[in-house]
């Protein structure tokens, strides 16, 4: 009986130490899936691709204008062995495209970048120019953690360029490598070749005194409506560099933390998208890791919103420059700033000129108006109204109306060649204040506008009303 209950005492342990053992691996297994890291490669290209495939580079879509000709790597030049990468910039009028540009992305798992503080690459180009952009976060599928500096000053000389990161614990799995852009904006339409040497990741002890900014660094105060989305802009961060000074990068939001005053009035989300939820004031704040962000954004909701009526006409008879009804042609800008002529108006500046969007409907909203252009005739194709017999557009006075007050419409056609033009004056009594009138206007009533096959540019000029909500503007046929 001892020596029976001796094996089953045996039985017994062998048991829990198998329990033990098993438990072990298996939070062993555990604890490997949660602290699994990827790879903390440094290098992006040196005389090589580093930890990329022979594909590497990735061209900005060609539909755009990009140039997908002008890339390569150069075995005659180098900062430091014997390769570069080389890149010629083409002149706009290039039939290929006339810029540059596109991604390095890592197509495996992606790169652990906490460890580094900046991406840094030596750079040199044919003659003094500039690269538009350079940065890394760009990878085609989501840019989560874009971050590019802009504008950056070439020389024919070798120069080591930093861009630091706004926050590195964020790159815990991070694809895009690199990212660039070029034209030739600075030389001209010129174009001329720049080389890029020892792109890498780096620690460099001395990226240092963080600014994040939101809003450009400004208290930015506008007024919505319930319904109303609103998107944070302009966010950056500033570092101090050894070799460089300050260095600014614009910086996604992901980056950031956003926080309202009042979510009665106004929410935002992580991606920085306000939604105006109700009556009241609100001001959204941001900060990037421990540090405050300068600037803000108040909102000041003004309750509910009527908007224009929806357009019905047959969009096969329809030309949109600006409306959520129809698709809207390709436009150069909703607001010229022809500030050397004397221009005082703003607004025209969101996402596709809308500055309010309201349940999804954009609306253009031009203040301290006293004329604004509607461009079509620069990087776009002018506007063929040769087909159309009217003009429609949507207009809301946001201020008290006088007797005297009037907003005038001028059409340009074929802008700065055999340029005609004709204008139609809307007056006070077919205004209204607060409320919406739609117009619908010949174009035969725009006397002098003989011809209408080059369409480039819409006024809208006044020097007695201030402020203006305008919607559902395009051409149409009558029938």
């Amino acid at each position: 009986m001892i020596h029976n209950k001796s094996k089953y005492l045996q039985f017994i342990g062998l048991v829990l130490l198998s329990m033990i053992v098993t438990t072990s691996c298996e939070r062993e297994v555990s604890d490997a899936a949660v602290l699994a890291t990827f790879p903390t490669t440094a290098g992006v290209f040196t005389d090589n691709p580093v930890g990329l495939t022979d594909e590497f580079f990735i061209s900005f879509d060609p539909v755009e204008g990009a140039n997908v000709n002008g890339f390569d790597t150069d075995e005659s030049e180098a900062y430091e062995g014997f390769a570069s990468i080389r890149i010629d910039v083409p002149s706009p009028n290039d039939p290929d495209g006339g810029f540059i540009g596109g991604i390095f992305k890592d197509r495996g798992e992606g790169r652990n970048l906490t460890g580094y503080d900046a991406l840094t690459f030596w750079a040199k180009a044919s003659t003094t120019g500039v690269l538009g952009e350079a940065g890394f976060g760009t990878d085609f599928d989501g840019d989560k953690f874009r971050t590019v500096a802009v504008d950056l000053q070439l020389s024919t000389n070798w120069k080591k360029y930093v861009i630091p990161m706004p926050d590195p614990s964020k790159l815990t799995q991070e694809s895009g490598m690199f990212v660039f852009s070029a034209g030739t904006q600075s030389t001209n339409g010129l174009g001329f070749v720049i080389w890029l040497d020892e792109i890498k990741f780096e620690k460099l002890g001395t990226v240092a005194q963080p600014r994040p900014a939101i809003q450009n660094g400004e208290d930015v105060v506008i007024q919505n409506f319930i319904g109303g989305t609103v998107n944070i802009s302009g966010l950056s961060q500033t570092f101090n560099t050894a070799t460089q000074g300050d260095v600014t990068v614009n910086a996604a939001t992901a980056y950031f933390e956003f926080q309202s005053s009042n979510e009665a009035v106004a929410t935002v989300d992580a991606l920085g998208q306000v939604n105006v939820v109700g009556a009241g004031t609100a001001t959204i704040t941001a900060s990037l890791g421990v540090n405050e962000a300068q600037g803000s954004l108040t909102i000041e909701s003004l309750g509910d919103f009527t908007p224009a009526p929806i357009p019905t006409r047959n969009p096969n008879n329809v030309i949109s420059i600006f409306s959520d009804a129809y698709q809207n042609v390709a436009v150069d800008y909703y607001n010229g700033f022809f500030t050397g002529d004397g221009q005082t108006t703003q607004g025209g500046e969101g996402p596709g000129g809308a500055d309010l969007s309201v349940d999804g409907d954009g609306i253009i909203n031009y203040t301290n108006l006293n004329f604004v252009g509607i461009g079509t005739f620069m990087d776009v194709p002018t506007i063929d109204a040769t087909s159309m017999t009217h003009i429609h557009v949507d207009l809301n006075i946001n201020e008290a109306l006088n007797a005297g007050d009037n907003i005038t419409l001028q059409i340009l056609n074929d802008v700065g060649g055999n340029e005609t033009s004709g204008s139609v004056t809307i007056t006070a009594a077919n205004l209204a204040a607060n409320d919406w009138r739609g117009f619908d206007i010949p174009l035969a009533n725009f006397t002098g506008l003989s011809n209408r096959s080059q369409l480039g540019l819409l006024f809208f000029i006044s020097n007695s009303i201030s402020n203006v909500y305008v919607d559902n503007i395009y051409y149409y046929i009558e029938q």
